[in-house]
């Protein structure tokens, strides 16, 4: 199909280009041979009068031209697969389709295993495919994930979003700590050792660093780590304290030496958020995933 002197397939193949910068890689993205796709880009340079990537080094560097094209070529290429896959409704006991979610170990634990669950019954032809949360974000720019979970501040403006899951903080403690008994004084609080967590690539930190630093409580940090879940077993054996949710902390507590102790300051409440492509909120399965998520949530105790 052309839409003004342009064959429609060549934008597939600029989108690839734009993301692999390499034409070996980009014929593999979209199942091209390298000489295909090496035409195709012949193709592009004639039409759009410009380079769009020149060879420096090993590496095909992008023109002026090529990175403005980027985003638009990405926002036509997902309007047109919306419009494309748009069905007039979806059959869980009969459907095959894939849903990709990205969420964090924390989500997984207190939330996904019981959707999953649901699904299983509910479409057992359904698959899922879990991505970690780090590029959530740009992967539903992208279009390349159906579902992200996430606490709002760390979401994609761009895109809609429903409250998934609402929490509280907790303080955990190992049951062999000699500083701390069932109540948990600023004092205490303040003169421990602390486990806590960064997220993400750019190492943001979680919410209640974020807080208490935004309120002037600066903890002794002596234990950083990468997820959610690890801070509770990272306080056994110590004198430490991690500050965790209260779903993950009442999950994990039976299953370690620890035990859980109300913070020392009120902690606003926390939530995630469910976020999809704004191409597609009128989605049947995703319509389906989100009311299984909501009836999962309100199950709980």
């Amino acid at each position: 199909m052309r839409f003004n002197g342009l064959d429609l397939n060549l934008l597939v193949a600029l989108d690839a280009l734009l993301a692999e910068g390499s034409i070996t890689r980009a014929a593999h993205r979209v199942h091209l041979t390298q000489s295909a796709m090496s035409g195709a880009l012949a193709r592009l340079r004639e039409h759009f009068d410009d380079p769009l990537f020149v060879q420096v080094g090993r590496k095909m560097v992008r023109t002026p031209l090529a990175d403005g094209l980027e985003a638009a070529v990405r926002d036509i290429l997902l309007r047109i697969d919306s419009a494309l896959d748009i069905r007039p409704q979806f059959e869980p006991a009969e459907s095959k389709r894939r849903f990709v979610i990205a969420a964090s170990d924390y989500i997984m634990a207190v939330l996904l295993d019981r959707v999953l669950a649901r699904a299983c019954t509910e479409a057992p032809g359904v698959t899922f495919a879990l991505e970690p949360l780090d590029k959530g974000p740009a992967l539903l720019d992208q279009g390349e994930i159906d579902l992200l979970i996430i606490p709002p501040r760390f979401g994609a403006e761009s895109h809609p979003s429903e409250v998934a899951i609402r929490d509280t903080y907790t303080c955990v403690v190992w049951n062999g700590n000699t500083h701390v008994g069932r109540r948990l004084t600023m004092a205490q609080y303040l003169e421990a050792g602390h486990v806590s967590t960064w997220l993400g690539p750019e190492r943001a930190p979680t919410f209640e660093d974020w807080f208490m630093k935004r309120y002037g409580i600066e903890r002794r940090i002596e234990v950083l780590t990468y997820n959610l879940t690890s801070p509770m077993r990272l306080v056994v054996g110590t004198q430490r304290i991690a500050t965790v949710h209260t779903r993950l902390a009442q999950l994990l507590e039976h299953a370690m030496p620890v035990r859980l102790v109300r913070p020392p300051v009120e902690f606003p409440g926390f939530e995630c958020v469910m976020q999809w492509h704004r191409y597609k909120s009128h989605d049947p399965g995703l319509v389906w995933l989100r009311r299984l998520v909501h009836e999962v949530v309100a199950a709980a105790p």
